[in-house]
């Protein structure tokens, strides 16, 4: 009796809450640009009994060409919701929100996509039409240099004025070229031994927090049933940020390391908090979804959880951004589940081994997420194999001159302990050499590197690449070389090879040395032998 009395009364509310809907009125009309992102704000009259396990959609039909996208609102605490939406396609788009029971006080409206005005934005990252590359949705060349920065979402969540600390260490990393930020939407510690020196400098220290949490309760204490607003809210300043900076957000969803309670795999809780994370956030054009860090590590995930999470993600995926998998046993044993392949490996010769992966799989963008070098910090943090700052940016270069992306890490920031403002400290703080990294991504500025291929049949005892194109070559050297004798092979003028000029490039100071003919005896001797390592530069010389 019971449940026929429950059955009719719910009945008689959605009856209800239909009728309102259909008195909704008509949104007014909106304008962004192009690659912006604009936040469509709806009231309900009545809440779902958990209003975070909703499932409501838009559907965005442009008025030129008929092309729709379906889009899903997100409760966004006290009653309202929200309908987040960018496009790349200018022109008109009407939204109509599906039937729901929800009375929203707006169920139609009209979004205004006008050209972007702003040449730093270039849209979203995608897979570049040249292979093995990426680009902007513009078509430019994506030249990813990432950093990670995992507890990116703590640094200023008790900040009530705005992000001080966040926008200073961004601000300074594009200074150095970065554009691509590696993080975890929430982490909560680590289970390695601290520092005890970090204890003389808690402002440094932002993991274990309790007061923050993305469900209800705390880390030590949670509640899953419902999911914590004010955290996402505070997350949202975060994106809007990174995008306002033009730094894609490389988001990991889960991480199983870092000693967080999570609920139980595939439970209604479990599927809340990812299904929430991915309609919240796949508007922004600046987002990569990664399902998590080192994925089938610590004995938690399986390979079936790992391709539930990706058909789940694809399913929801309204704006199509790039999917991957922090775990390259997964991403090798299914490439075609992933956009790109992510690859963690620490071996000292790193070129040949991601020279390897990148002949593995010729259709497929290869990205080393993680390659052992953690520069050192004032803390030992984590240290890897590699602590030396010249030593990891040459793994950097190295993975570079195989055709494959990579990730910088300092200790001092990639993980619960961040030094948001490094050249403040004082003066015994050690301070990490991102301008190696300016240098870096200075020189593909000038030498693109969607435009050249390894080519290893020439290495000789450098490291090559090849513009088919200008037909120019990108020689590594090592200090350690006393000349490169080879290189006469195919640099030197003959009947078969052009005339060409030569140049030498400093990896750690951006040095560029006079540009000077390449002659038939020459002998191919980087000015900073013993020094520091140099990229050759051969460019064929105009007639």
């Amino acid at each position: 009796m019971k449940s026929i009395l429950f059955g009719m009364v719910k009945c008689l509310v959605v009856i209800a809450l239909f009728s309102e809907l259909s008195e909704a009125k008509s949104a007014s009309h909106s304008s962004i640009e192009q690659w912006e992102v604009i936040d469509i704000r709806l009231q309900s009259k009545i809440l779902p009994e958990n209003p975070y396990k909703t499932n409501i959609w838009a559907t965005f039909t442009h008025k030129t060409s008929g092309n729709t996208r379906r889009v899903p609102l997100v409760f966004n605490g006290d009653n309202e919701w929200l309908l987040r939406f960018s496009a790349s396609t200018t022109g008109e788009w009407a939204y109509e929100i599906e039937a729901n029971a929800l009375a929203l006080n707006e169920s139609t409206g009209e979004v205004d996509v006008v050209k972007n005005a702003d040449p730093s934005n270039k849209g979203a990252m995608v897979l570049g039409k040249k292979p093995q590359t990426f680009s902007y949705e513009d078509g430019s060349d994506y030249f990813l240099v990432g950093f990670e920065l995992d507890w990116l979402f703590a640094l200023d969540y008790k900040s009530n004025e705005g992000l001080p600390k966040s926008e200073h260490m961004l601000s300074r990393l594009q200074t150095h070229g970065f554009n691509h930020i590696v993080m975890n939407i929430y982490a909560h510690d680590v289970s390695w031994k601290k520092d005890p020196k970090l204890a003389k400098f808690p402002e440094h220290e932002f993991g274990g927090d309790q007061d923050i949490f993305p469900f209800l309760g705390s880390n030590e204490n949670p509640d899953f049933s419902r999911l914590n607003i004010e955290f996402f809210k505070k997350f949202d300043r975060t994106m809007h940020l990174l995008h306002d900076k033009r730094m894609v957000a490389h988001l990991m969803i889960y991480v199983w390391n870092k000693m967080v309670s999570w609920p139980d795999m595939n439970t209604p809780e479990d599927n809340m908090y990812f299904d929430y994370v991915v309609k919240r956030y796949s508007a922004f054009p600046n987002v990569v979804w990664d399902i998590s860090k080192e994925a089938l590590f610590y004995g938690r995930a399986d390979e079936a959880y790992i391709k539930n999470r990706i058909e789940r993600l694809r399913g929801m995926n309204s704006f199509d951004r790039l999917v991957t998998v922090h775990d390259y046993k997964y991403c090798s044993k299914y490439p075609e589940q992933v956009d790109f392949i992510s690859t963690q490996d620490w071996g000292y010769d790193i070129y040949n081994r991601m020279l390897n992966v990148r002949k593995r799989f010729p259709d497929k963008v290869i990205y080393n997420i993680e390659h052992g070098g953690y520069e050192a910090s004032p803390y030992l943090v984590f240290p890897g194999d590699y602590v030396d700052p010249e030593v990891s940016v040459r793994r950097n270069w190295h993975t570079l001159f195989a055709g494959v992306y990579s990730t910088y890490y300092w200790q001092a920031s990639s993980w619960n302990v961040i030094i948001y403002n490094p050249f403040e400290q004082p003066e015994d703080f050690i301070k990490p050499r991102w301008d190696y990294f300016t240098h870096l991504s200075y020189f593909f500025k000038q030498y693109p590197f969607d435009e050249y291929v390894p080519v290893p049949g020439k290495n000789g005892s450098g490291m090559t690449l090849h513009n088919p194109e200008d037909d120019s070559y990108l020689v590594y050297v090592s200090k350690d070389n006393y000349q490169m004798s080879r290189l006469n092979w195919i640099l030197t003028p003959s009947k078969e090879r052009p005339q060409r000029n030569l140049q030498w490039f400093n990896t750690l100071t951006g040095e560029m040395s006079p540009i000077s003919k390449i002659e038939k005896s020459q002998l191919f001797i980087s000015p900073w032998r013993g020094t520091a390592d140099a990229v050759l530069i051969a460019t064929v010389a105009e007639k």
